[in-house]
């Protein structure tokens, strides 16, 4: 028996799931497995429709109508289709979707998926939101002294990359009286042994978490509590004293720790992103619940991609829809059955919730700064970095030097459509929204996208990656790369001994093939700036990818340094740097050109040692 046949039974997709006859419109009794709900479950990488996609993606370039593209691709799926139903016949074989997948890779499908909903009418949920807002704006006011609100906010996640940024902000954040922050101990192993070196205490390491932070003056670092918890257990893993300590003082929880692997199998997304919501709710709702509570709400932090291969309507913020061409990756398709989980708090239990939706979070937008991720759209900026070191600094006989020239330009072809657009957002403006959140009271009940509406194509990133790094990426049809291309390239690394970069290649083609094909999904956004007060001007994405490059080539080395607090303490050098051009520059320092940069660079900083000159 398969494994995804021997799921336990919460973790059955059909709790979120049905499956529904386009011919009858009636539920059907089918199992439904996870890998039926992502998009690579119905592909059937033929070669007919590799060359299908390869044609609709050169017409798209052509013509720049994405509609003409998708109605071209309808016909000639149908023109298959009733080619096959004519050589069935003269052959007689009874069945033409046999002759259809065999010749063109085409099959029909006969029904569709949707999410469960609770049978509750749209009346009905208006009228119990409009009593959550109420009931949001008068505990907000009970919570405000001398005339600011004195918020008590627990947050997960805290050790990530978005909730150190929460922190940050909540530092410097008059009306966070306190930020109570879920870790959990971390045991320190030998790596060669195994054997445990020793156990770092939540305070232990919330201490060194607001070191690397630059929170660890009194005045910052007496606003944070570091407490003992495990969001995958029941009341979040808290001991029962804390438990009632914080049922006495919690306005608000900040549920901000998931997953965020791409490539996780669904059983370890599921633990992490539902079990984990699930958990945070209960304890919210717990909260709420209990006598003489100052509780306001519960923040859930999300993603925009719960709308997955959304290509024929734009994504909407209120609501969510089993998007019709299915989810890229369980990581997606678990943070959807999230959200379905925490509409049905909201319906069912009343419990007071923010959706907050980010889409692909990058570095901070005026100096990059990411506190030491390597992950999403770092990971491919790292390997085209090291990859041009590697051709700049040649070492050992031609032959060496030939075959590291080789290697090196292999790691730089990319799965991208040029006019694939990706939704690369700034983590400050994403937590400015969150934070903004925790003071509105209209935004209950609401799900907000934290996205941006100049996003950046797939040739706007190659072109910025040439001038920022100095390397000529090539793109390549994702369709083809992924099924001809990288196969062939990961077994060439392997003749050459570079199985470990023929495996972050295949990594990262398994990653970004599907956010990098034409037809992306489009975020509807709007309600960051109506409900929440943000800036209408969001972050120039050009800048801020721009200063991501910068940032990882000279902080991190491409990925190379490591160490945390070696990190923080470039990061503040940098810092200081990029706030000093600014002033010189009178503008963004995203907006200098990659030449004047550098320019910069080497007359303030000495890289050697990383100091100010």
């Amino acid at each position: 028996m398969s494994k995804e046949k021997s799921l336990p039974p919460e973790l059955e997709p059909s709790h979120y799931i049905e499956k529904v006859s386009l011919v009858t419109g009636e539920v059907l009794d089918d199992e439904i497995q996870p890998k039926n709900l992502l998009v690579g479950n119905h592909r059937d990488y033929h070669l007919a429709d590799v060359q299908a996609r390869r044609f609709m993606s050169r017409l798209l370039k052509a013509t720049g109508d994405e509609e003409l593209v998708r109605e071209k691709m309808k016909d000639l799926r149908e023109r298959g289709h009733r080619a096959s139903e004519m050589i069935a016949k003269a052959i007689g074989q009874r069945d033409p979707s046999k002759v259809s997948k065999a010749l063109f890779g085409l099959k029909r499908k006969e029904y569709y998926f949707r999410y469960r909903k609770p049978p509750v009418s749209h009346d009905e949920i208006d009228a119990l939101l409009a009593e959550m807002r109420e009931e949001a704006a008068e505990r907000l006011a009970a919570a405000t002294v001398d005339g600011r609100p004195a918020l008590r906010v627990l947050l997960t996640g805290g050790t990530g990359f978005v909730g150190q940024e929460i922190m940050w902000q909540a530092a410097h954040d008059d009306d966070i009286a306190e930020m109570v922050v879920l870790i959990r101990p971390k045991v320190i192993r030998d790596r060669k042994t195994g054997e445990v070196k020793e156990t770092l205490t939540p305070a232990d390491r919330g201490e060194a978490l607001l070191r690397r932070l630059w929170l660890d003056t009194p005045e910052l670092a007496d606003k944070f509590r570091f407490v003992a918890g495990d969001v995958e257990q029941p009341h979040m893993g808290l001991a029962d004293d804390e438990l009632e300590r914080l049922r006495a003082s919690l306005t608000h929880l900040i549920h901000c720790a998931a997953s965020v692997a791409f490539d996780d199998p669904y059983e370890k997304s599921f633990r992490a992103n539902v079990t984990g919501t699930l958990n945070a709710l209960a304890f919210s709702h717990s909260l709420q619940s209990a006598e003489d509570s100052p509780f306001i709400a519960h923040l859930g932090i999300e993603t925009s991609y719960i709308h997955g291969r959304q290509v024929k309507i734009v994504a909407r913020e209120e609501e969510v829809v089993f998007p019709r061409n299915f989810y890229n990756n369980y990581y997606e398709l678990t943070k959807a059955m999230a959200s379905i989980e925490t509409e049905r708090f909201i319906v069912e239990k009343r419990l007071r919730v923010v959706e907050l939706c980010p889409a692909i979070v990058i570095g901070e937008s005026r100096a990059g700064n990411n506190r030491g991720d390597a992950k999403v759209v770092n990971a491919p900026v790292n390997v085209f970095g090291r990859a041009h070191q590697a051709l700049s600094k040649p070492k050992g006989t031609f032959v060496d030097r030939s075959s590291a020239a080789m290697i090196a330009k292999m790691a730089c072809v990319f799965p991208g459509d040029p006019s694939a657009e990706m939704n690369l957002i700034p983590v400050d403006r994403v937590v400015a929204g969150i934070v903004a959140a925790l003071k509105k009271p209209g935004a209950m009940g609401r799900r907000i996208h934290l996205g941006t509406d100049n996003r950046l194509k797939s040739q706007d990133i190659t072109e910025i990656v040439r001038e920022e790094i100095g390397v000529d990426v090539k793109l390549a049809d994702p369709t083809l790369h992924r099924n001809v291309t990288l196969p062939v390239l990961t077994k060439l690394l392997a003749g050459v001994k570079q199985e470990r970069l023929g495996n972050a290649l295949e990594k990262l083609g398994s990653i970004f093939g599907s956010y990098t094909e034409w037809g992306q999904p489009v975020h509807e956004v709007g309600r960051d700036v109506e409900i929440l007060g943000l800036s209408p001007e969001r972050p120039n994405t050009r800048y801020a990818f721009r200063m991501l490059c910068r940032h990882n080539r000279y902080v991190q080395d491409f990925g190379q340094v490591r160490d945390l607090d070696e990190i923080s303490r470039r990061e503040k050098i940098w810092w200081d740097f990029c706030m000093d051009l600014e002033g010189l520059t009178g503008g963004p320092v995203g907006a200098v050109s990659a030449e004047e940069f550098q320019r910069a660079i080497a007359e303030s900083l000495d890289l050697e040692g990383f100091v100010h000159k």
